[in-house]
């Protein structure tokens, strides 16, 4: 599509335009001045594209605009293409205009070429950009494609996808790591999930999903907790968690298949096409119970009903061998109040994590879809029914059996690009540190 400024992006610049006038914008990537000849590497989102400027062939003013600009510079280029086999991928421009745009500030505060590094902190104080980095784009296009394959399979498998509130009127987990906001003179906070509501919607269209932001006040300080994070969450009515199980499978699978087919340049962009996970099917399932067996079996100091820490998942994922697997049935004391205990140990839940090799990626269950044993759960973990009166009314009326799941959008990215922190796959980070840009 011609616009404005442009008739081509950069990667659209090939030998067979030789001889055509086109017209390019974007940002001075980098500039070489080799007296007889000036070079300059022009960015735009899909690549590069050199320019050439030859001394006595150039015109004087075109050269004396090449001197002034600096890289990061925003402009706008008409010029005749040439194919050349000593250019890059073997074509590169002749400019007969350079318009300014947009003159950079020098020096730069980053290297957007990559060549200098800098520290992640730096990085994100200057995030707009360090996003401009190619190492970055290739991030971003393959969570594009990420968010592009759940929605495909998700609504191939009946799905419809909502929108929840955010700013919400009491705990939906049982009150802990909530943001309060000032509300019209009356506290409220900010949605930690969107448990509550996608079950409720599930009583009206059975599969729902939602891809959304969710906010947790945590302390913790690593790699793989942001206090703003998206959340892909989905809830099915007429399910159980070896079903939305099955839901999670096919939509992770689904999503490999579309970044190996879509993304193949930007794996390579960020040398990771042969660490790029695979997934053997069906998915295994160990639970919570055999895990701690062999967690104790390799002298691993665990006891039954201790949450599985992150050392011990890096311990279980050695001896596991497997790259993807599903520890399911874990204690009540564990899961929130809306999980359904076994039938016949209610000391157990119909629950489950996702796992890579170490990583917690979802995790999700079947839900208590009846009001008595909803207002037990609520009691048995020291909460007050009276305070869920506002979901709890609503299992009068007909409320169906349920699962459903969440995954952590930014884990979920760390597996599919080897980012080492979520902090490099999220646009504009928040944690408990960082609240700008």
């Amino acid at each position: 599509m011609k616009t404005t400024y442009k008739t081509h992006f950069a990667r659209d610049i090939k030998a067979e335009l030789n001889g055509y006038t086109v017209t390019l914008a974007g940002w001075v990537h980098i500039k070489r001045d080799l007296g007889g000849k000036k070079f300059l590497i022009l960015r735009d989102k899909t690549g590069t594209v050199q320019l050439i400027l030859t001394k006595g062939k150039t015109p004087q003013h075109i050269i004396e605009m090449f001197n002034k600009l600096t890289r990061e510079s925003v402009i706008e280029v008409k010029g005749v293409v040439k194919a050349s086999a000593k250019a890059p991928r073997g074509v590169e421009v002749e400019p007969l205009e350079i318009k300014v745009l947009s003159l950079a500030r020098t020096p730069l505060p980053v290297d957007v070429t990559g060549k200098v590094h800098a520290d992640i902190d730096t990085r994100l104080n200057n995030r707009v950009l360090d996003l401009r980095r190619k190492e970055n784009q290739a991030i971003f296009r393959i969570q594009d494609t990420t968010l592009k394959a759940i929605r495909e399979k998700l609504r191939e498998l009946g799905f419809i996808e909502v929108l929840t509130p955010k700013i919400i009127a009491s705990a939906t987990e049982g009150g802990a790591q909530l943001f309060p906001v000032l509300y019209f003179g009356r506290e409220a906070f900010l949605a930690q999930s969107p448990q509550l509501y996608k079950e409720l919607l599930a009583s009206a269209f059975e599969r729902v999903f939602e891809i959304g932001p969710a906010f947790r006040a945590e302390e913790s300080d690593t790699p793989y907790h942001l206090s703003e994070f998206i959340s892909v969450d989905i809830e099915a009515a007429f399910m159980n968690y070896l079903d939305v199980m099955n839901v999670l499978e096919e939509v992770t699978d689904h999503v490999l298949t579309k970044i190996r087919k879509e993304n193949l340049e930007d794996l390579k962009t960020l040398k990771y096409e042969e660490y790029f996970p695979k997934m053997r099917r069906p998915i295994k399932k160990i639970t919570y119970d055999e895990a701690v067996n062999i967690l104790q079996e390799h002298k691993y100091p665990i006891e039954k009903g201790e949450d599985l820490s992150t050392p011990a998942l890096r311990k279980l994922g050695e001896i596991l061998d497997e790259a993807f697997y599903f520890v399911i049935d874990w204690p009540t004391s564990t899961r929130p109040f809306y999980t359904m205990p076994k039938r016949d140990n209610e000391e157990r839940t119909e629950s489950f994590d996702f796992v890579y090799k170490w990583l917690e990626i979802a995790s999700g269950s079947t839900r208590i879809h009846e009001r008595s044993l909803l207002e037990k759960q609520l009691i048995r973990q020291g909460l007050d029914p009276k305070n869920f009166e506002y979901f709890l009314k609503w299992f009068n009326w007909g409320m169906p059996p349920h699962a459903g799941w969440g995954l952590g959008l930014s884990r979920l990215m760390l597996i599919l690009t080897g980012a080492k922190n979520v902090r490099e796959v999220v646009l504009f980070p928040r944690d408990k540190k960082r609240l700008v840009p």
